[in-house]
């Protein structure tokens, strides 16, 4: 072989730092994805797939909100415990402007959800929610808890009285305690939404709504109907609103 091929074989090879480098981002790759299916998983949250970048927060509150006892396995669940660190970040983080939180649950442990829907209603920076498929029981709460409330037409939610599962002593305390509880509830839903006390109050303790249960199951626009939640709409209405808001939030 002649000089000259040599110089032009040396050529067509690619330079030695240029494939470290593009070794060095597959590897980076290979790491970061079972971080990714990892946060998924465990949180609902999108790390770094595609690149993601927003100053909007989305938060995820499906099946049913887990409290201080363990639900079964099978269960899909949202644990409490994982979703205050995010609400803390939310609040702390200048590079987040606004929170949306989409609800798909069921209900669960009242205590629990109540913590994050205070917590939610007590951030300084925007929220929005959006109930797809269901917002029951002490979804209800989580819903009314952001700025500004949607509902998508086909979804539902399920006003109840507080119900205990389990061994329950049949003394009066334990009726005082259900109806604090209750009351918790009810002020709760009272103070972030614009239903009144006695419509919620008739709703819950409705007997002619459901087959098998005390309550009421109020679609899309009877939600909207009774002010309990703001406006039927989708993801695109929530994002626009919430975008709204942090710019009307600036200003302030």
């Amino acid at each position: 072989m002649s000089k000259n091929d040599k110089d032009k074989n040396k050529e067509n090879l690619p330079d030695k730092d240029e494939k470290d480098k593009e070794k060095d981002v597959e590897e980076e790759k290979k790491i970061n994805e079972p971080e990714t299916k990892d946060n998924i998983d465990s949180f609902g949250v999108i790390s770094n797939i595609f690149d993601f970048r927003s100053d909007i927060q989305y938060m995820t509150i499906i099946g049913s909100i887990e409290g201080h006892m363990v639900l079964p396995p099978n269960n899909k669940t949202t644990k409490y415990e994982n979703l205050i660190p995010q609400l803390v970040a939310v609040q702390e983080n200048d590079k987040i402007k606004g929170l949306i939180t989409i609800l798909n649950t069921v209900g669960g442990d009242v205590e629990a959800g109540l913590a994050l829907a205070e917590l939610i209603s007590t951030l300084s920076k925007p929220t929005v929610s959006l109930v797809l498929g269901g917002g029951h029981s002490i979804g209800i709460p989580l819903a009314t808890a952001s700025n500004y409330s949607f509902i998508a037409e086909s979804a539902t939610m399920t006003l109840h009285p507080i119900r205990m599962t389990g061994m329950v002593i049949g003394a009066e305390q334990t009726y005082e305690y259900f109806r604090k509880m209750q009351e918790r509830v009810v002020s709760f839903i009272t103070r972030t939404s614009k239903a009144d006390r006695d419509t919620i109050s008739k709703l819950m303790s409705a007997t002619d709504n459901m087959a098998n249960d005390v309550g009421t199951i109020l679609f899309g626009k009877d939600a909207v109907k009774i002010g309990l939640i703001d406006e039927v709409g989708g993801l695109d209405k929530a994002l626009a609103k919430l975008k709204e808001l942090i710019v009307n939030n600036k200003k302030d």
